[in-house]
């Protein structure tokens, strides 16, 4: 903690361990939006490189907690389920995450928060698709652009969470699944990013101790998770999703 109060300060360790618990509590109730809480907030008052590396650690702890709740073996079923999507998912974001340092991402934040803001207000405004079932084809564009602009910015949850979402994946099964994806998403992710430099001696420290108040976040919100049913669930996920797709917008709006 004192290495960490030397080199970013006490007012900027309080906001950012604030926003990590903040994020923690509301993947606890929906699954998702850690990544984009902690890269928004993070980077408003740091570099975006930091802010990215801060995040890695907690969302890969946090995620494991998510997959495994239900066991190891309902884990697995869920893995082998889904496993064209985190396929071709890990593969874009290996790639993309070389990208970080090259490409403008403000161009991908427009293009994923556009179709994910139309969806869920959509959806939030009464429509309904009449039947969509899973297919192979869409399963792997939907982990392709989740990957991709995963590993640009640490952010694959709004197309995953859009996709379990159109296809009405039941509450603990639609959790289980993105933990388990974005758990492995996140391995990848902090894989490729001890590649890519982001990962260093210098940003390490950070994103170690913003894991316990994430921790403590995502315990708060599994209690609030658990005493909701499948409807409240549904509208809580696209509320947030719907956050989610017009703070992409606005980054991307922004440049």
């Amino acid at each position: 903690m004192e290495l960490l109060l030397s080199s970013y300060g006490a007012s900027t360790i309080l906001a950012a361990v604030s926003i990590a618990f903040v994020a923690g509590a509301i993947k606890g109730v929906v699954g998702f939006a850690m990544p984009t809480i902690m890269i928004s907030g993070l980077a408003s008052f740091m570099s975006p490189e930091l802010a990215l590396a801060g995040l890695i650690l907690p969302t890969l702890v946090t995620n494991g907690m998510q997959a495994l709740r239900q066991g190891i073996a309902a884990a697995w079923g869920s893995i082998k389920k889904f496993r064209v999507f985190l396929s071709v998912g890990l593969v874009m974001l290996l790639l993309s995450a070389q990208l970080v340092r090259i490409l403008p991402t403000h161009w991908l934040f427009l293009g994923i928060g556009l179709p994910i803001t139309v969806f869920t207000a959509s959806q939030l405004f009464g429509w309904r698709p009449a039947s969509i079932i899973r297919n192979v084809r869409a399963e792997a564009a939907v982990g392709a652009l989740a990957g991709f602009v995963g590993g640009m910015s640490g952010v694959w949850g709004p197309p995953t969470v859009a996709y379990l979402t159109a296809i009405e994946t039941p509450k603990k099964e639609h959790l289980r699944i993105q933990g388990a994806i974005y758990g492995l998403g996140a391995t990848a992710l902090f894989l490729a990013h001890l590649q890519s430099g982001v990962i260093r001696a210098e940003t390490l420290p950070l994103s170690v101790g913003l894991v316990v108040p994430a921790v403590l976040g995502i315990w708060v919100g599994f209690q609030v998770q658990d005493r909701i049913n499948q409807e409240l669930f549904r509208k809580v996920t696209l509320w947030v999703l719907l956050l989610a797709g017009l703070n992409l917008l606005r980054r991307g709006l922004a440049g």
